[in-house]
């Protein structure tokens, strides 16, 4: 008989090499220096849609907005975007994992992963996020 935690492992690596086969950026840290993953924003999508992390790992994402429009770059739980969706902020830039993105712009933010879950990428510009601008980040042990 498997253990559970025999179980999560295997459910844990086989979603890693699921979303990595379907482009998801994976980051592990290892050392000091933060990973740097590079987004792109087009067609009001963000690629890669899928993030892998490690629970420990600070990680330096380089977001450059490929449309003629304004984007934003919101890491956060369910609770941050619902905020973020409703908010009023018309730039982001102060607080890591927030980052606003003019159009042909490239933007950086540092997030660094405490603990193991699920967090949302989003855009909150106007009807963005409702319109399917939004990624998912899995933060593995």
């Amino acid at each position: 008989m498997r253990s559970p935690f025999r179980a999560i492992v295997a459910r844990t690596a086989l979603v890693a090499g699921v979303l990595v086969l379907f482009g998801a950026a994976l980051a592990t840290s290892g050392s000091a220096a933060p990973r740097t993953i590079t987004v792109s924003m087009r067609h009001s999508r963000f690629a890669p849609e899928y993030v892998i992390v490690r629970r420990g790992a600070t990680v330096r994402f380089v977001i450059t907005n490929l449309d003629p429009i304004d984007h934003e770059f919101i890491l956060g739980d369910e609770a941050v975007q619902r905020r973020h969706e409703t908010g009023t902020d018309p730039v982001h830039g102060h607080v890591p994992g927030e980052v606003s993105v003019p159009p042909g712009e490239t933007a950086e933010t540092s997030y660094t992963f405490t603990r193991p879950g699920v967090l949302l990428i989003g855009c909150h510009a106007p009807r963005h996020y409702a319109y399917g601008m939004r990624g998912r980040l899995l933060i593995v042990y």
